[in-house]
């Protein structure tokens, strides 16, 4: 099994970024090219500025390129949790703003032909146990309260859409989707290219600072010179500290493909197309790509000193959920990384004038990092802050976090070494 992503052998898209070989002065620049700095090179070159995005190393390097490719509506924290967190009237826009994130991903794709295997057939968050059940009713009441058009299903109703055994149910989101990520990254940024934006990738950025009335920042020997600036690293930020770095829980998910399926075994296996993850303590994601292969993913770090476990662990899902597929070898496999914050919301951090970090979706990043991406660049390039999702805070911190990514890796083994009843 080669330790590579499904995403990267079957992209078809070309970024369109090119070597950064002269010094720049530009209105907007952006550090970091995954889904949140991509979105953001677009809507800037739409709104007529001239834009850098610097990547350290190839567009969707990171989290956006790794991801599961669930185009999901919402954050991880049901409304009830978000309005508690950020005040009645607050959540409510974060909510009402989350909720239509998937529609404006799969108009982008339309609109500007991404090539990414796009499905809208919903997701489907899955009970793996009574105790899941009951999340999911309270999840399913909080949602259809705040509007989202979500559906019940009972656990026949979930075998017959999924054909996974050992499910208790299910909650059907029919706003979200499925799309190869990378690819969609990609795509973002070729159209951000052809709406005039210049992307320079490999541009790791070595230096940055705050100079008279304007940012700069140094990048292969070069010098940017920027009016306003958003830093969109997410979880794979490096090499620069300061107020601007972004700060939160490291948080490792693995995933495995097959190859195509037989159709005899494809057949049964989500038959109408939809996304799925579900309510373990260490999640477990399953769906299938254009092709008919089966993605499983769960919590771990396949690459770290518990990988065989994770892997062990995902040959056993496969076996347990979809048994005519359990001994379809994996050929391919890869990790990422999720910037988890304390509280699971994304955080915006103003750090300096006319700057802006984004990040800590904690999983949920192609919708949400879509739109905040979109937004902080019209913040940026129009001065208009009312478009921003939620409210820029001055400073972030995540206390212990190494103690608390270590404690979740092992959690993980753990569990996983317990096999899948355990979940």
């Amino acid at each position: 099994m080669a330790g590579s992503s499904l995403w990267s052998a079957t992209c078809r898209e070309e970024a369109g970024a090119i070597a950064l070989d002269r010094d720049l002065d530009v209105d907007l620049a952006i550090v970091g090219g995954g889904f949140t700095g991509c979105s953001a090179a677009l809507e800037a070159a739409r709104l007529g500025a001239s834009v850098a995005l610097l990547e350290a190393h190839d567009i969707g390097h990171g989290g956006s390129g790794r991801n599961v490719g669930l185009v999901n509506a919402g954050l991880w924290l049901p409304p009830d949790d978000i309005a508690a967190a950020l005040g009645q009237e607050a959540g409510e826009r974060l909510v009402a703003t989350l909720s239509e994130a998937p529609s404006r991903v799969f108009d982008l794709i339309e609109r500007h032909a991404i090539d990414c295997e796009p499905r809208r057939a919903g997701t489907l968050h899955c009970a793996h146990a009574p105790s899941g059940a009951r999340d999911l009713e309270n999840r399913f009441r909080q949602g259809n309260r705040s509007g989202a058009p979500l559906t019940r299903l009972n656990a026949d109703e979930t075998r017959a859409r999924t054909g996974a055994k050992g499910l208790h149910g299910a909650l059907f989101d029919p706003r979200a989707g499925t799309i190869n990520p990378l690819a969609y990254c990609r795509g973002l940024a070729r159209a951000a290219c052809e709406a005039g934006a210049r992307l320079f990738a490999p541009a790791p950025v070595t230096r940055l600072e705050r100079q008279s009335d304007c940012w700069v920042l140094s990048a292969n020997g070069q010098t940017v010179r920027t009016n306003a600036l958003l830093i969109a690293t997410n979880a794979y930020h490096e090499g620069l500290e300061g107020p601007h770095a972004p700060r939160f829980v490291p948080f490792s998910f693995s995933q495995y493909a097959t190859g195509p399926l037989p159709d005899a075994v494809r057949s049964d296996i989500l038959p109408g197309g939809e996304g799925c993850w579900d309510t373990a303590t260490a999640m477990t994601s399953f769906r299938l790509d254009a092709e008919g292969r089966l993605i499983v993913g769960s919590v771990g770090n396949r690459e770290g000193v518990s990988g065989r476990i994770h892997t062990s662990h995902a040959r056993r899902m496969v076996r347990s959920l979809f048994p005519a597929a359990g001994e379809e070898p994996f050929r391919h496999a890869w990790h990422g990384t999720i910037a988890m914050t304390g509280d699971h919301l994304p955080k915006l951090l103003a750090f300096g004038p006319n700057a802006l970090t984004s990040f800590g979706y904690s999983g949920r990043g192609i919708a949400p990092g879509t739109v905040f991406g979109a937004a902080a660049a019209r913040a940026l390039v129009t001065g208009d802050v009312d478009s921003l999702p939620m409210r820029p805070v001055t400073a972030h911190a995540e206390r212990f976090a190494r103690t608390r990514a270590f404690t979740c890796e092992f959690g993980a083994a753990l569990i996983h070494a317990c096999g899948p009843g355990s979940r």
